[in-house]
């Protein structure tokens, strides 16, 4: 049979109610580690398709499963819409250990802004990945490798002098790689502070990498959206079917909660 599109856009309509209840639902207390990252939709806007980035916030529960906290379309990049999508979840929310950003501009003020205890953590697995952006297929496992030696490392001072070695042997080909690490050091060391337990669930980001490619799955087919609510109510209901999966804790969950109550002892509630 055949369904117009208006008929598609009329039946979809009824999920809105949902979504705005979802966004304003409440959420734990406290949360150990949140990611915050973005995908990019091509989105019709004033007679123009454009790119538009689409903000996610993924969650790892102190029981150590994965929750989807929420979802936001940027209609600026200013810091007022960043601190929005901080501070929009913030009801209920009291404490977040952790936060892990993708070199969001402006993220890591506005998250430390409304819970200045929170760790500010430059995503490892995204610095990689844009590290490798610059490198042909025949070395990218070579230098995959080398990388590795640097977020490995027992110690900060250890990883400097691995980023050294690095920077020695790569710059001649690929002198933005080690710029790029040097330039974002601060947010990268604190992952060296951490106990392995911790470092470990802080550098799987699996959920977002897996959440990711499942909207990307589910939109593929989509050259361009007619508008923002197209897209969002598109993506909600994949949100909707894909935390469905998520019945297991994440690996090594109960090691990194032991450590997280030794380092977070006051701030740490376990229901």
């Amino acid at each position: 049979m055949e369904v117009s599109p208006a008929l598609i856009s009329s039946v979809t309509d009824e999920v809105i109610d949902e979504v705005k209840t979802w966004q304003n639902r409440q959420l734990d207390a406290v949360y150990p580690i949140i990611y915050l990252d973005a995908i990019q939709f091509k989105v019709r806007d004033g007679g123009h398709v454009r790119n538009k980035a689409i903000y996610l916030a993924i969650a790892i529960t102190v029981t150590g499963m994965k929750e989807v906290l929420g979802l936001w379309i940027a209609q600026t990049e200013g810091a007022k819409f960043r601190l929005q999508v901080v501070t929009e979840k913030n009801p209920g929310v009291k404490d977040i250990f952790i936060a892990c950003v993708d070199g969001l501009k402006g993220f890591p003020e506005a998250i430390e802004s409304v819970f200045p205890q929170t760790e500010v953590q430059l995503c490892i697995v995204h610095l990689v990945r844009h590290s490798l952006n610059y490198v042909g297929w025949k070395q990218r496992k070579e230098v995959a490798a080398d990388l590795k030696t640097i977020y490995t490392a027992a110690t900060e001072a250890e990883a400097e002098q691995r980023l050294i070695e690095f920077s020695l042997k790569w710059d001649a080909k690929f002198p933005t790689i080690a710029k790029s690490w040097r330039t974002n050091w601060a947010r990268v060391i604190p992952f060296f502070a951490h106990p392995p337990e911790i470092r470990k669930v802080i550098y799987t980001t699996n959920a977002i990498e897996s959440l990711n490619m499942s909207l990307r799955k589910v939109t593929k087919a989509r050259g361009s959206f007619p508008n923002d609510e197209a897209v969002f109510k598109l993506l909600y209901l994949a949100l909707r079917n894909i935390p469905k999966k998520w019945t297991l804790s994440v690996h090594d969950w109960k090691a990194a909660l032991n450590r997280f109550a030794i380092v977070y002892e006051n701030r740490l509630r376990v229901e």
